[in-house]
């Protein structure tokens, strides 16, 4: 079996690659010693190559690592990138829901879209990259318990009219932006 360094320092994030992945890839932890990497890049790309190309760089082993974010038609695109700050450093999830629902207070056009790309960089300096993308609509209010970061006002398009929040894990996973951009990854994977 397969294993790779998890560069994410998110736990909510490693759970899910961990459940997306589980069956044939062995996910190794983050190493506690590793610095956190800043991410600069200003691409979605360009920070997932950060964060793999860091892991494998101090382990010596592949490492996998995402970028993900939420881009917003009314808002050009954003919070995109900065999806996990978008309120601010140091802002909790719960901070950058406020401030996206606020922002689209009164906005008729809710469409959004949540992207991951995802990386595998090994010590050769070959790397696998591949993108997720799952289109839906921003809610009014927050709906549901379950999930992290954004789900409780991301209605995916696919689905019951369920936010990610309302979903369980599978159902999530089988339209998510992460779910599809590891998917990709395994099915690329093995044709290596």
């Amino acid at each position: 079996m397969l294993q790779l360094v998890c560069a994410s320092a998110n736990p909510d994030k490693v759970r899910e690659i961990q459940q997306i992945l589980a069956a044939e890839v062995e996910l190794l932890p983050r190493p506690g010693d590793v610095a956190d990497v800043v991410e600069d890049a200003g691409s979605f790309i360009g920070n997932a190559r950060l964060k793999a190309s860091a892991l494998c760089a101090a382990t010596g082993r592949p490492a996998v690592a995402d970028d993900t974010g939420l881009e917003v038609d009314a808002l050009g695109g954003a919070p995109g990138v900065d999806s996990a700050i978008y309120a601010g450093e140091g802002c909790s999830y719960a901070d950058n829901r406020r401030k996206l629902l606020a922002e689209l207070d009164g906005v008729a056009d809710r469409r959004a879209a949540f992207r991951t790309v995802a990386i595998v960089v090994w010590p050769d300096g070959s790397e696998l990259v591949v993108e997720g993308v799952c289109p839906g609509v921003i809610t009014t209010e927050e709906r549901g318990e379950i999930g992290f970061g954004y789900d409780s006002v991301f209605q995916p398009d696919e689905g019951d009219g369920s936010t990610f929040a309302e979903m369980g894990a599978e159902a999530k996973h089988a339209i998510s932006h992460r779910g599809r951009a590891f998917r990709a990854l395994l099915s690329e994977l093995a044709q290596r």
